[in-house]
């Protein structure tokens, strides 16, 4: 028999869930061919297999998890394929079918053991019903059910989840029987199990579970506050407008407002270099570089992308980047290194049309700036002392308090408005 095991993946992937089996029970496989896709906290993998043969067992089942270096299938050799176990039967039946006379004169005398075969018939069905799947065995335990007493109509003995459920629910339906029996406690039980059809329940993908997890961990772990300042776009929309097709006949990009943010963002680091830190322990990782996440929404969660060294690269190698992750993420063909890192983040809920938001830290990184939608409103223009209607967006810093004080987030802020309201500025310090 040989070992299918869940690969190395990364240092900070440690375990998975099974998201399909991409063979059958029975099939061959060849040495290099995908077994399963693996679906882990940050991207799905497939798991290819080593050697070639025939898969015997699947030892999970979609939606199990499975950690690094677990056997999760056992092939046979090619040579294994087609059943042996149904050979066997022909050779055990036919001692039945030659029974000779004296054989059945003794029958009577069999009567004593025949008496004990219930008790060999459960031994046998506990030997068979231990080779449950993990899911099973845990949906046993939940309902406090022994797998022994569980009926399966898998013809390889192997116990799963529908078996479990189905035995629960036999046993529900016949506790609901004698209920005219005692009305006050009896009517009140079935009542606690009956599903609404109005509710589907979903299990949630690891990707969100662990979304969630992150987002809660940021808030418990981090001082974590947020300020806020608004920025007129007339500049920023002006330049973009004026030479938006010549940028493209050059680059062959858009020119989004990405590369303005980015750009801005990063001169404001450069000004206070904190907001580009780590706390690890009792230190501070001061990191003079420059890797821009920017957070890309996907159907399965958000995901945030590396842009690397992005204070090297020009407008159009900013926007190429970010169209290219983008891209990536939609089709879920991000690979580790696309997420790894990151110094500090960039979100842009204006383009889902939201106004006002304070983003959540993207741990261990300590700033996070949050971008809105573009909304005309009118505005004092300081020069000349009137009041005109500008395009104008919020902008929403969150940083760790424990290394970032006050007046430098409302500092860092206000540096980024000024870039963005002059070009010219951006250009020299982005």
């Amino acid at each position: 028999m040989i070992e299918v095991k869940v690969p190395e993946l990364a240092e900070s992937i440690t375990e998975g869930t099974i998201a399909e089996w991409t063979k059958s029970v029975g099939e061959s496989i060849e040495k290099g061919e995908t077994i399963a896709e693996l679906e882990t906290d940050k991207v799905n993998v497939e798991i290819k297999s080593e050697h070639s043969g025939v898969i015997k067992e699947f030892l999970f089942e979609p939606g199990d998890n499975v950690e690094v270096g677990q056997v999760i299938a056992v092939l046979g050799d090619t040579g294994e394929a087609g059943g042996s176990a149904p050979a066997e039967e022909p050779a055990a039946a036919a001692p039945v079918a030659e029974a000779s006379k004296e054989e059945k004169a003794e029958e009577p005398k069999q009567e004593v053991p025949a008496a004990k075969a219930p008790e060999a018939e459960k031994k046998s069905v506990a030997t068979r019903t231990a080779v449950a799947s993990p899911a099973a065995r845990k949906k046993a335990r939940e309902l406090g059910i022994d797998l022994n007493e569980v009926s399966y109509r898998d013809p390889m003995g192997r116990v799963r989840v529908e078996d479990v459920e189905a035995h629960q629910a036999s046993a529900e339906k016949k506790k609901s029987e004698p209920a005219p029996a005692a009305p006050s406690k009896a009517a009140a039980a079935p009542k606690a199990v009956v599903q609404d059809d109005r509710i589907e329940r979903v299990k949630m993908s690891r990707r969100r579970q662990t979304i969630a997890k992150r987002l809660v961990e940021a808030q418990h772990t981090a001082a974590m506050l947020t300020t806020f300042n608004e920025v007129d776009m007339t500049a920023v929309m002006d330049v973009r407008n004026r030479r938006k097709d010549a940028f493209f006949k050059k680059n062959g990009v858009k020119l989004g407002f990405m590369s303005f943010f980015t750009k801005a963002v990063i001169g404001a680091l450069k000004s206070f270099p904190l907001l580009n830190a780590e706390i690890q322990g009792d230190e501070i990782l001061m990191k003079k570089f420059y890797d821009i996440g920017v957070a890309v929404s996907t159907e399965e969660g958000l995901v945030v992308p590396v842009v690397r060294d992005a204070d090297k690269l020009s407008f159009a190698g900013i926007e190429k980047e970010i169209g290219e992750l983008g891209k990536k993420a939609r089709d879920n063909q991000l690979a580790l290194k696309d997420l790894q890192g990151g110094t500090f983040t960039i979100t842009n809920g204006g383009i889902f049309g939201s106004l006002y938001s304070t983003p959540i830290l993207n741990t261990p990184q300590v700033g996070i700036l949050g971008m809105h939608t573009i909304q005309r409103r009118p505005v004092v223009v300081d020069d000349k002392d009137t009041v005109e209607v500008r395009p104008m967006m919020y902008i929403a810093l969150s940083y760790d308090h424990r290394i970032v004080d006050g007046k430098d987030a409302v500092q860092f802020l206000v540096k980024v408005k000024q870039l963005l309201e002059d070009p010219e500025d951006l250009l020299l310090e982005g």
